[in-house]
């Protein structure tokens, strides 16, 4: 199983580019299922969900080809059963994705349960309550959700809560369902937005994407795109609070200041100047952080993926900033790993209470979730002496040769197997 080793210390000075969005990637690949013409997909992340996901696309019968820069073709002319079996979601729960998508083209699917990060409850029952609003029969057996519909129909769908991949899932499903469908109290991330983009470009009929009421008008079928996906906002805020930790000076480029407000004035709290121009973004940090208070939120809110690597920065920073966490009651996992490094944090229920300290000491810490091991990375940079981070395999979810680029900005950092 691979590791990090991290030589803490060094600022980190110089310029990098920002990949492509994974969780903007992984519902445009699945709304290849919704048409027979190909979807081309360009700035595509190099990443283990990817991979994943395009193994199950190909399992379902999708052509799938790559080339040299970073761009992705996907053809679901003939689809073969549409079952996304457990040995291929159980890694990854954006494979939920591709029900919407399946039954809205094939009338049926079977997909099993999904797993992921060990975060907390992300309950599938939303996709569920949404998909039976529009007509499917619905059943859960033996692990699987199995789906059936003739045609799909619109309807009027009000979700309890707001939630990402529901949106994207009914949306996509909406395209092809007979009438019109009005999403209420919808997610209004800019993943949702960029999802809306491409399947206008498709030939569907979407209004109010980025609202949290979203109208989609059902057609009989859709045509093949071309589309360019987003920069990953996520990977943005983690450099940029990584570079804050440790005192430096970075630029990253082939990025979008508009999609991450809520951190960059979160950002700037900290005592970090920032300059922002057309796909840029520049950070200098000079002397110590200040701590700042967080709360989690949906979009345009602080978020919950930037939670840990925030904490990370509070944890050198000065003075006490309390952290709290409202979309996940399972994600202060990376808080017990850090106390190894002698940082001083208190849980108390959905809240921590980060009390910085002057320097954290390298240590063998384990990373427990995709963005936990961000933030040990993040804090492994800014401590004094070694560091390694293991279980690395949920950095390579979500981050692209993350190792790489931060020795490009002159971090000591090492991958060894």
């Amino acid at each position: 199983m691979d590791k990090l080793i991290v030589q803490g210390g060094a600022p980190l000075l110089g310029e990098i580019r920002v990949s492509g969005a994974k969780n903007a990637a992984l519902p445009l690949m699945c709304a290849a299922l919704l048409t027979r013409e190909q979807l081309t997909l360009s700035n595509v992340p190099h990443l283990k969900d990817v991979s994943t996901m395009l193994r199950l696309l190909a399992q379902l019968g999708v052509e799938v080809s790559l080339d040299d820069r970073l761009g992705l073709s996907l053809q679901a002319e003939r689809l073969s059963e549409p079952l996304a079996p457990y040995d291929l979601v159980k890694t990854m729960r954006a494979s939920i994705l591709v029900l919407g998508p399946l039954v809205a083209r094939c009338g049926e699917a079977r997909v099993s349960l999904p797993g992921g990060c060990a975060i907390g409850s992300r309950p599938v029952d939303l996709h569920i309550k949404g998909l039976e609003a529009l007509g499917a029969e619905i059943s859960v057996e033996q692990g699987y959700i199995a789906a059936r519909a003739k045609r799909l129909e619109g309807a009027r769908v009000v979700m309890d809560l707001v939630t990402v991949t529901a949106t994207e899932n009914l949306m996509m499903a909406a395209c092809l369902a007979q009438g019109t469908t009005v999403l209420e109290n919808a997610a209004r991330e800019p993943e949702v937005v960029d999802l809306a983009q491409c399947l206008l470009a498709m030939g569907a009929r979407i209004g109010g994407a980025g609202t949290d009421v979203i109208t989609i008008e059902g057609v009989a079928q859709l045509r093949g795109a071309t589309h360019r996906i987003m920069p990953d906002r996520i990977e943005t805020g983690t450099f940029l609070a990584a570079a804050a930790a440790t005192g430096g000076r970075v630029t990253l480029q082939g990025t979008d200041a508009g999609i991450l407000d809520a951190v960059l004035e979160k950002l700037r709290e900290t005592g970090a100047e920032l300059q922002t121009g057309s796909g840029t973004i520049s950070l200098a940090m000079r002397g110590r952080p200040k701590g700042v208070n967080v709360r989690t939120a949906p979009y345009p809110g602080f978020p919950t993926d930037m939670q840990a690597q925030l904490m990370a920065l509070d944890a050198i920073a000065e003075g006490t900033a309390v952290i709290t966490e409202t979309i996940f009651e399972n994600r202060f996992m990376h808080a017990l790993e850090m106390q190894r490094l002698g940082a001083d944090i208190e849980i108390s229920g959905n809240a921590a209470i980060v009390r910085g300290v002057g320097k954290l000491q390298g240590a063998t810490v384990m990373a427990t979730d995709l963005r936990a091991s961000a933030s040990l990375v993040i804090a492994g940079l800014a401590a004094e002496g070694e560091t390694t981070v293991d279980r690395i395999y949920h950095l390579d979810r979500g981050y692209e040769c993350i190792e790489e680029k931060l020795a490009q900005l002159g971090a000591r950092i090492r991958r060894v197997h």
